[in-house]
């Protein structure tokens, strides 16, 4: 073992320091992933983590995989390292096949129970904020979490992150924001401390938002990542089929139907565009879920580089836009906009879209 971290030491030029060896578990660890996140960040968002007695974690509207994940994740870390006051609030509902992943049952869905939800975030020391890089992206969440006086710590992996948090951690780099919250974890020296439920959450938001690693997913760390949450005990075969392999008769037919009918492909611009309204979502019997991945059919279509779904809610229109250039699938994703003011707001995303699609005023033409 002694040798083993000699050794590591030796292929970063580093002294090799006796006193450094325990515990070993943990500095070899710290030598096989990259040190992404900058130390001061990691220190700071520490310290709120040891001196804090409350927590709230928060995450972006229309929760996803990585969403639930990674606020998942993050939560049996914190009632691992002895934290007993540690809540997950989400805007609204999420999708029925993530509710099996553990501590599920104890997230506060704040469309259910807003006075409790907002109470909590005013009690809490410390704010995570999850998978979003904007108030807005929480909704009627954001005055709350805006006015909490405490400290709020931004994880996130998407571009362009407003200036609301105290710490803000955001690597657009990075896979997925599960993928934020083991380094973050393993970066403060806890590794130990991710159980096996822990690893299961982050598991899945690495998972989902991958396309269950078929994009933005081929650097050597993520799968080293992946090694060591598979020898905490998870089983990664089972948490597929868990999320992939428990699809609704109904969403499975309104998958067929955007496939045949609404699924418009452009050659020339190697791009397809995919629109759903909210009456045709009915006709499905549409539930929360149903249209998660739907933006990724097109991307297995030969010379299909870039796709983009938009699909009409009550009062809110969704685009999704995704790209085989994983930056661009960052910058351009979930963005949420009024259907009254979309039109309007249509202009906000052309920077981001230009960039995949340089004749992308032809999908607004089609709408």
């Amino acid at each position: 073992m002694v040798t083993l971290y000699k050794w590591l030491c030796m292929c970063r030029g580093e002294v090799w320091n006796l006193k450094k060896v325990v515990p070993l578990s943990l500095k070899i660890r710290e030598y096989m992933i990259t040190k992404i996140i900058h130390e001061e960040k990691i220190q700071k968002a520490k310290k709120y983590v040891e001196k804090g007695e409350s927590f709230v974690i928060v995450t972006h509207v229309t929760p996803d995989g990585d969403a639930i994940g990674s606020a998942l994740g993050l939560y049996h870390f914190l009632t691992a390292y002895g934290k007993d006051n540690v809540t997950v609030v989400v805007p609204n509902d999420f999708p029925q096949f993530y509710k099996w992943m553990p501590g599920h049952k104890e997230i506060v869905i704040h469309e259910k129970y807003p006075d409790f939800a907002e109470q909590l975030i005013r009690d809490a020391d410390v704010l995570f904020c999850l998978d979003f890089n904007e108030p807005k992206r929480i909704e009627k969440l954001a005055p709350a979490v805006v006015a909490a006086e405490g400290r709020r710590v931004m994880i996130d992996h998407h571009l362009n992150p407003a200036d609301f948090c105290r710490v803000t951690m955001s690597y657009p780099e990075m896979s997925s924001t599960s993928e934020m919250v083991f380094r973050f974890i393993c970066r403060m020296g806890m590794f130990d401390l991710i159980n096996k439920d822990c690893a299961a959450c982050i598991y899945t938001g690495m998972m989902t938002d991958t396309g269950s690693f078929t994009y933005n997913s081929n650097k050597p760390e993520i799968y080293t990542i992946i090694s060591e949450l598979i020898k905490k005990g998870i089983d990664k075969d089972l948490i597929y089929r868990k999320v992939n392999q428990v699809y609704s008769e109904s969403r499975l037919r309104m998958m067929g139907y955007v496939l045949y009918e609404k699924m418009k492909v452009y050659p020339e611009q190697h791009a397809a565009l995919i629109t759903l309204s909210l009456e045709e979502m009915n006709r499905f019997h549409y539930v929360t879920g149903d249209t998660e991945g739907f933006v990724n059919l097109p991307l297995s279509i030969e010379n299909v580089a870039f796709s983009v779904f938009i699909r009409e809610d009550k009062d809110y229109v969704k685009i999704s836009a995704t790209s085989l250039q994983a930056a661009i699938s960052m910058a351009a994703d979930i963005k949420m906009l009024r259907v009254e003011n979309f039109m309007a707001h249509w202009s906000m995303l052309l920077p981001y879209l230009k960039k995949a699609w340089r004749n992308l005023i032809l999908i607004k033409q089609k709408i």
